[in-house]
This record gives C-alpha cells, structure tokens and sequence, in this order.
C-alpha cells in the first residue's frame, strides 16, 4: 500500500471519494499544461486497476467472453481530453469557462471535481471549482504551498509545501497515487 502521511487532509480528501462512488457518483478533472497531465494520469488509476487486477464478475464474463481481459473501473472523467467541446466552448462562450461547461454538463449533486493549479489562480479552474460547489458538488484542489484563489473555494485543499512548479508537481504525483491507492483498496479488496 502507497503511504498515506504525505498531507494532513489527505484523510479528508479520501473520505469525500469514497463516500462519492459509494453514492454512485463520478469524479471530474481539470487543470491546465502540467497538471492537465495529471488530470488524465488520475483519471487512468481509477477507471482500471492501479495496484489491483479488479476483476470483473463471472456473469459478465458469461455474456461477453472476452470481458475476461477487463477490469473494474470507478468513473472518472478528465475534462481536459474533450478538444471539441473545449474548443466549442472556447469560441462560443470564451476559454475560461471550458471546464465550468463540461462541469455544468456532467456534474450531480455528492459527484467531485478535483482542480489541480500549482498556483492555485487558475481562472478556468477557479470558475469550474465555484460551479461544482454551486450544484452541490465536493471541491478538492491541488496546489501549491499558498493555494492561491483555492484556498477560499475548495471543500478540501492539498496544498504542498513547494512554490516552483515543477516541485508542486512532483510532489502532486505520490498525493493522488495515495488517493487512488486508498480508493482502490476500500472498493476492491482481495
């Protein structure tokens, strides 16, 4: 099991995933450049195994042979690798309201949008944070040291000790490999 002592809401933060897929919800993303990356590496871990095989059940196997190779899977959806609608968007309605289309779009009351933005002023992401809380939705942010405009708009802020970019991410990655190592673990136990 991936440590899970890397930030002291890290607990928090779990807890609201967990309790969203118990709830039959889904988990949104989105962030920009570095951290849009990380949008799709999050949404990887949990749509198939990370850790775990998580195989699928005898009954779908017996429908569909070849179900045999699949793995379970939690939704998850990154909203940075929609093009058309973001660029949609982007035209239409202007570029910082991509994300808070696609989260007015997808997004249910229990669902969470995870934002990612190393200085945490990211307007796009800020935007789509106060929609999702607006519809009910738990907002986690992953930052930097200050957290930025996050600070005052998610549920739960993970906020590292870093301010260079490339060190915010670098310590972003071990974060979310524990939550999606903890979220694994509840729902798919061996």
């Amino acid at each position: 099991m991936i440590s899970d002592t890397f930030h002291p809401d890290q607990g928090a933060a779990l807890a609201a995933l967990i309790r969203c897929y118990e709830n039959g919800g889904k988990v949104l993303l989105c962030g920009n450049g570095g951290s849009a990356a990380d949008c799709g590496h999050i949404a990887g871990e949990l749509l198939k195994g990370f850790l775990k095989k998580r195989p699928v059940s005898a009954e779908l196997i017996a429908a569909v042979p070849e179900a045999a190779g699949l793995q379970c899977g939690l939704p998850a959806i990154d909203l940075t690798a929609h093009a058309a609608a973001i660029t949609a968007v982007a035209n239409d309605l202007g570029g910082e309201l991509a994300y808070a289309q696609q989260v007015l779009a997808y997004g249910r009351p229990g669902d969470v949008l995870i934002g990612i933005s190393t200085s945490g002023n990211a307007r796009n992401v800020d935007i789509a944070l106060r929609t999702a809380k607006a519809l009910g939705m738990v907002t986690i942010g992953l930052s930097g040291r200050s957290g930025g405009k996050m600070r005052g708009t998610c549920d739960i802020l993970l906020n590292v000790d870093a301010d260079e970019t490339y060190l915010i991410q670098e310590k972003h990655l071990p974060l979310y490999h524990a939550l999606c190592a903890g979220v694994e673990e509840h729902f798919f136990k061996e």
